[in-house]
């Protein structure tokens, strides 16, 4: 952990430990039931904006929640939580072709934000390092090489003809394709992400956040993984809204400002993206899929077991 933070305390490393099963804990609550849903991602949200919100982020807070970037990703993730919700709600409502583009297309819009900020963080050339937004930034090629990396996780969106509703009580929304390809692409790009744009608060956006949802993808509930992000992203985010000053100042994991430690975290995205997209291309070359209409990785042993056990 050196090289890329400051080693934290025993005490700090007990408030990511906490705060990772948290988050994994309220996952839960909004994934098994209704009400638990519509508490943490309608209700909770609603209060927050009117009574503190406009005070805790107001623009130009010393914090860094007041930028227009803040505000995009919270509403965006909680549209997905509550889309998904409708989608699981609502019977049948997955058979309508329209609605299941929903997912991809909210997904797609959120990486698109944050390589439009990993671009942005570039255009502010501080190439020595500065606070800016009240948050610390050191622009370099990592923030080119990741918003490409990026862009090429937002090719390797597949499979999403295949989204359905679990059979189960919890009614999950399933989308089989989206398994251990996808997911460590997209871990390896968003913490690439987290470390250029949100430097010092990276560990808790990027690290502790990525792992309350692939845990949950790879031992709790398998093919659900955009349900899990979609809700622990909203969750940070509201808290972070909320106690802005958290990352700063209560618990706070800085990194070690390295050159050579941005460089490498975004040049592996960059390349595993890459191989990625190499890889699902040939599969889609090989079988002669459709990759706008077809589902990729149905002769895999993890798309048919995720089947098996959901439909």
């Amino acid at each position: 952990m050196g090289i890329l933070y400051n080693v934290p305390d025993l005490k700090t490393w007990g408030i990511m430990f906490f705060i990772l099963v948290v988050l994994i804990a309220l996952n839960e609550l909004g994934r098994e039931t209704k009400w638990g849903g519509i508490l943490l991602f309608v209700i909770v949200p609603v209060v927050l904006t009117i009574f503190v919100w406009p005070t805790t982020c107001a623009p130009g807070n010393e914090y860094g929640t007041g930028n227009w970037f803040n505000w995009a990703k919270t509403y965006s993730a909680l549209a997905g939580c509550v889309g998904f919700m409708l989608m699981r709600y609502i019977p049948n409502a997955t058979k309508h072709k329209w609605v299941i583009c929903f997912p991809p297309l909210i997904l797609a819009i959120n990486i698109c934000e944050a390589v439009f900020r990993d671009f942005e963080a570039y255009s502010f050339h501080a190439f020595a390092g500065e606070k800016i937004n009240n948050l610390w930034v050191m622009s370099g090629p990592w923030n080119i090489m990741n918003g490409i990396a990026g862009i090429l996780n937002i090719l390797l969106i597949c499979g999403w003809t295949g989204i359905y509703i679990s059979k189960e009580k919890s009614k999950d929304m399933m989308w089989p394709d989206m398994d251990w390809i996808y997911i460590l692409g997209y871990d390896l790009w968003n913490f690439a992400y987290t470390y250029n744009c949100i430097s010092d608060h990276s560990v808790y956006c990027g690290v502790i956040l990525l792992l309350s949802c692939t845990i949950p993808a790879f031992f709790i509930k398998k093919g659900c993984w955009l349900q899990h992000r979609a809700h622990t992203l909203a969750l940070w985010i509201m808290f972070i809204m909320t106690v802005p000053q958290f990352a700063d100042r209560l618990a706070p994991v800085p990194t070690t400002h390295n050159p050579k430690a941005f460089f490498a975290v975004s040049f592996i995205s960059l390349v595993v993206n890459a191989v990625a997209v190499i890889y699902q291309f040939s599969v889609i070359r090989k079988n002669k899929l459709n990759p706008f209409k077809d589902e990729i990785y149905t002769d895999k042993a993890f798309y048919k077991k995720i089947n098996a056990e959901n439909k």
